[in-house]
């Protein structure tokens, strides 16, 4: 069985010794992830674990974002293929592919994704907001965008994201 691509390498935009920088608030630490060739990041204190691919049991009428549910030692997890939520296509699984395990508030979920690729540290005023796209709806799920040297992240916000599903009556296993 092949390992999944779960190698981390650590960046910071100007993360200080004292995690402070003064005049502003804390440094901000995300896990980011890819999908194709696009760069997300999402809380790093929102992440429970991170582990490869394995199937899922389907449910009946699942939006199409909702691969299905796996059972993570007794708790009952719905995983969201975010390139599918994102509008991107639907996975294909394969062995390298990586589930990125989060807890927001009672709601555990997994969030597949091609591969976790970095832990960034940065500054509250290093994040920019998202350009209006004419679909608010899709952008009230984003943080921001945060700048790299050549790279671009795509901040996410998991509370906003799952909040949107709660309030179109998508509510998952996990917190029943």
């Amino acid at each position: 069985m092949s390992t999944p691509q779960t190698s981390v390498r650590s960046s910071t935009a100007i993360a200080p010794p004292g995690g402070e920088v003064a005049g502003t608030g804390p440094i901000q630490q995300f896990i980011t992830f890819t999908l194709g060739t696009e760069e997300y990041g999402v809380d790093i204190m929102m992440v429970r674990e991170i582990k490869g691919w394995t199937a899922t049991t389907a449910l009946p009428k699942a939006p199409p974002h909702v691969r299905g549910v796996i059972n993570l030692r007794g708790v009952i997890v719905p995983i969201h293929d975010l390139r599918a939520r994102f509008d991107m296509g639907t996975t294909t699984p394969t062995p390298t592919h990586v589930v990125i395990i989060v807890q927001t508030g009672a709601r555990t979920s997994g969030l597949l994704v091609d591969a976790v690729s970095d832990i960034i540290s940065i500054e509250p005023e290093a994040v920019r907001p998202v350009p209006e796209m004419g679909t608010p709806a899709d952008e009230q799920y984003l943080d921001g965008l945060v700048a790299l040297g050549e790279r671009m992240v795509t901040l996410v916000s998991l509370e906003r994201l799952f909040s949107l599903e709660a309030g179109i009556g998508l509510t998952d296993a996990a917190t029943h």
